[in-house]
């Protein structure tokens, strides 16, 4: 029996090749279909489109759009979801605008995958007033999908506005809406961060009623999110529930409970942990490793540390920027500043990539050990800076008494564009107030006013 080749064969056959990153044999396919006469279609180059989005890059994906035309074939809505979905996952947000345009010039009407993608976009981008208006209009224009919701909600959380997020989650259910436990999750963990304690433990306690069972994510988000409010035999309850219910438990829910009991100072149940997590089978990840190495350097155990840094090397796995930093930081709280600089130059020699973190960990040891004089030295030879590194100069420089130098320094993030904790501002003012220097804090004032306009 003869079968002939058709369209929908070749789509077949392009799909199943590019889901596998086959795609030079994907293009292959398309160049022998057309010898034998089976021409692509629009679905054929979609999946090319997405395949390039998701493999190799943006600029690949739309010079396939210029094939189309070449072709004559006309690109729909989904060519230009696929476009705008591989352009957000690499924050190419101008990129997302502009063919959000495109589809409107060409008079490709938007569906809400459409709208979503650019919302999700300008919220990875830092612009949630904007995302929001791009929501007000996917309202005038279509129906919103529970994706939509979950975007939406995330997107506040992550911006800041989580009592917005709260509000528009109750207008949802008001007009009938069900919440799936994704949105359930997303909600409790955005409460949890800004401090709505009350509210979520409300959300939580909703999720329970609502017909959901709550999952390994709810309760590790839970469970994360009372840790960082300091509430660690919350935590620790939720954690031995979680046990208590067979949920599966991760690496990194195991790693989050020992640096918590790390924090309490409870090493040997710490231990134990780590113990349990290496019966059960979980795969040993660089979070794992970081977590042991932070968990020695609280024991003092640094012979211990470098074994572990030894036996990391040998693997693939490979140290990460953090790794080092965890053991400067904890050499530097044990007073070994010596051999926390011989390490710094150890990574520095070697040439590992990323390691500020490191830097900034000497660093802020380097002051609290007294040597503000020598960490300042330290701070203008370094080649990279970042916010954590101006935040912690200019702490310690109030700390040390040294208010005008953190005031200059304070002053040039501001000339700069360089973000420092608001704490840390604080501190400059405070330290002003308190030395009696009320009007160097009110000149210091207006030039950072003047620098804000000037940034923009």
């Amino acid at each position: 029996m003869i079968y002939r080749f058709s369209t929908k064969l070749l789509n077949i056959c392009i799909a199943s090749l590019c889901r596998v990153e086959q795609l030079e044999k994907a293009e292959a396919v398309v160049i022998d279909g057309i010898r034998l006469g089976v021409l692509p279609d629009v679905v054929t180059y979609n999946t090319l489109i997405a395949a390039y989005c998701r493999f190799v890059g943006f600029d690949a994906a739309y010079s396939v759009l210029h094939r189309m035309r070449e072709a004559s074939i006309d690109p729909n809505v989904v060519t230009y979801n696929s476009l705008i979905a591989g352009a957000t996952k690499r924050n190419l947000l101008s990129r997302s605008l502009d063919l959000f345009e495109e589809m409107l010039q060409i008079g490709i009407p938007p569906d809400v995958w459409s709208y979503n993608n650019l919302m999700h976009c300008l919220f990875k981008s830092g612009k949630p007033i904007e995302a929001n208006q791009v929501f007000m209009d996917l309202l005038n224009n279509t129906s919103p999908t529970p994706t939509t919701v979950n975007i939406i909600i995330s997107g506040l959380c992550g911006s800041g506005y989580t009592d917005n997020a709260l509000m528009l989650f109750r207008n949802f259910q008001r007009h009938g809406f069900t919440p799936q436990l994704i949105t359930y999750n997303i909600l409790i963990n955005g409460l949890y961060k800004s401090g709505r304690l009350r509210a979520a433990r409300k959300i939580f306690q909703e999720l329970g009623e609502s017909g959901h069972t709550p999952n390994s994510i709810t309760y590790t988000t839970v469970m994360k999110c009372c840790f960082r409010s300091g509430q660690f035999e919350q935590g620790l309850h939720i954690f031995s529930e979680m046990k208590e219910k067979g949920f599966a438990i991760d690496a990194f829910a195991y790693c989050t409970v020992v640096g918590a009991l790390v924090k309490m100072r409870r090493i040997k149940e710490a231990n134990e942990c780590m113990e349990e997590m290496v019966k059960n089978g979980l795969e040993l990840d660089i979070v794992f490793y970081n977590t042991l190495i932070n968990l020695y350097c609280k024991e003092g155990n640094f012979e211990a540390v470098y074994d572990l840094l030894a036996e990391i090397e040998k693997g693939e796995i490979g140290c990460d920027k953090y790794t080092h930093a965890i053991l400067i930081d904890g050499l530097c709280k044990a007073g070994n500043m010596e051999r926390a600089e011989r390490h710094l130059n150890y990574i520095n020699m070697v040439g590992f990539d990323s390691n500020l973190v490191a830097f900034n960990s000497f660093l802020d040891g380097l002051c609290k050990a007294g040597g503000v004089d020598n960490a300042m030295k330290m701070f203008e030879s370094m080649e990279l800076k970042d916010s954590f590194t101006y935040t912690c100069l200019i702490h310690n420089l109030c700390k040390a008494g040294k208010i005008r130098s953190a005031a200059k320094l304070l002053l040039s993030c501001f000339r700069g564009g360089t973000k420092v904790l608001r704490s840390a501002q604080r501190a400059v003012f405070d330290g002003f107030r308190s030395s009696g220097l009320k009007q160097e804090a009110r000149k210091l004032k207006a030039k950072i006013q003047l620098a804000k306009i000037l940034n923009g």
